[in-house]
């Protein structure tokens, strides 16, 4: 029976009648311990079906015991997401129906409610002690967009887009990228802002907490690319632009659709401090006609974007560069400057000089009384105060005495 879905993966090449090309990846920073799961990538003649699941890590650290060995709550969760959301709109998304979005968002959000409750519950995970409100059981974001052909031999589409979590869904065309999904974050900016500004996730899938799937159409006329993203595909470029450069700078030089995810994954590897996960894919043209369609898009953001963009870094790091220089300059010149200054500046700071032991420059420049400020010492004393002696060993008080230097007033230098 056909259900509207091919079970063979779309060829590059050859007659377009609906999803021409398409690939998915799953980069982990840590081999096996990935918090994302592998994307979701279905398609038929009149179908499409892609989408991205992210384990929040930091809401969901919580490790738990398992066949396979301990896993954290966020690494569970992204992969029970991805088996109900693909179950559930296989099953809602039909050639000849038009599918109702918000009827469907609601479906997708009850029934990964129910699932991750009931994983939670197979973990027997003895209840949390800590209370945070940062703190989820099994927390997953989540960006997936469905295809439906409006009529049939039609290049007009509708889009689904199912969102929770800061994951996008975007639409690659020949007038640029266009984000489809709205980041659901606690302090919301723009994409740019959001890129500058960790802000923490307001709403993502869970099992102890409520949540909500956003949803939007839109319609698209073929030919277009579809991307699901996780944020560590974008959210480590320095500007929205780059990631949308990123896509399309990897598609002009690649000659089959493997080889375009490869330097998609290089260029993204090559940046990202996260777990990565992409879905792509291609509606009504094959790759050469998608490189071809897209060219004076790449150039047009080389030309006003990217290079001005990368030219002001460039700058920067120069003017960086320089500074770092200057500061290295004014260490070394402080140095040597105090250097001059402070023999003279310490030199009642240091141990006076007894006989025989080498004077330093400072200490022979000065003569004379300036030299050191004691009294000159008497009878070989060296401290300068004449001993007195015993009452008993004292002269007759008709013995002549001789003036002591002590007996005259000191000279005031």
């Amino acid at each position: 029976m056909n259900d509207g879905w091919d079970t063979a993966p779309p060829n590059d090449f050859g007659p377009i009648s609906g999803p021409s090309l398409s690939y998915a990846f799953n980069l982990a920073k840590v081999p096996d311990q990935g918090e994302d799961s592998d994307p979701i990538v279905r398609d038929g003649p009149d179908l499409g079906l892609i989408g991205v699941f992210d384990g929040m890590g930091g809401a969901g650290g919580t490790v738990y015991e398992t066949p396979d060995g301990p896993r954290t709550g966020a690494y569970l969760a992204s992969r029970v997401a991805r088996d109900v959301v693909e179950r559930r709109m296989l099953d809602l998304l039909e050639p000849d129906w038009n599918l109702n979005g918000e009827a469907a968002a609601e479906d997708i959000r009850r029934s990964v409610k129910k699932a991750l409750e009931e994983r939670l519950t197979e973990l027997k995970a003895p209840p949390s002690r800590l209370r945070s409100k940062l703190l989820r059981a099994l927390p997953t974001t989540m960006a997936v967009i469905a295809l439906q052909r409006k009529r049939r031999a039609d290049s007009t589409w509708s889009g689904h887009v199912f969102w929770a979590g800061d994951s996008r869904a975007y639409a690659f065309t020949p007038s640029g990228a266009h984000q489809l999904s709205t980041d659901d974050l606690r302090d919301p900016g723009d994409a740019m802002a959001n890129l500058h500004h960790d802000s923490v996730v307001s709403n993502a899938m869970s099992a102890d907490t409520e949540f909500r799937v956003g949803y939007r159409r839109v319609e698209l006329k073929a030919p277009f690319l579809l991307v699901c993203a996780t944020d560590g595909c974008f959210g480590y470029v320095p500007t929205p632009m780059h990631f949308e450069h990123l896509v399309l700078k990897a598609l002009a030089g690649a000659r089959s659709t493997q080889a375009w995810s490869e330097a998609v994954q290089a260029e993204i590897s090559a940046v990202t401090g996260d777990d990565a996960a992409m879905a792509v894919m291609g509606v009504g043209a094959d790759l050469a006609e998608f490189q071809t369609l897209l060219a004076p898009r790449l150039a047009t953001l080389e030309e006003d974007f990217i290079g001005p963009l990368d030219q002001l870094r460039r700058a920067v790091q120069e003017a960086e560069r320089t500074l770092q220089a200057a500061r290295q300059h004014e260490q070394n010149q402080t140095a040597a400057l105090w250097g001059r200054y402070q023999p003279d500046y310490e030199r009642h700071l240091r141990p006076p000089v007894t006989d025989g032991e080498p004077r330093d420059d400072a200490d022979a420049d000065v003569d004379g009384p300036e030299a050191e400020d004691v009294r000159t010492p008497v009878d070989g004393h060296a401290d300068g105060v004449e001993e007195r002696p015993d009452e008993a060993e004292q002269p007759e008080a008709d013995a002549p005495t001789t003036e002591s230097s002590l007996d005259r007033p000191a000279e005031v230098v």
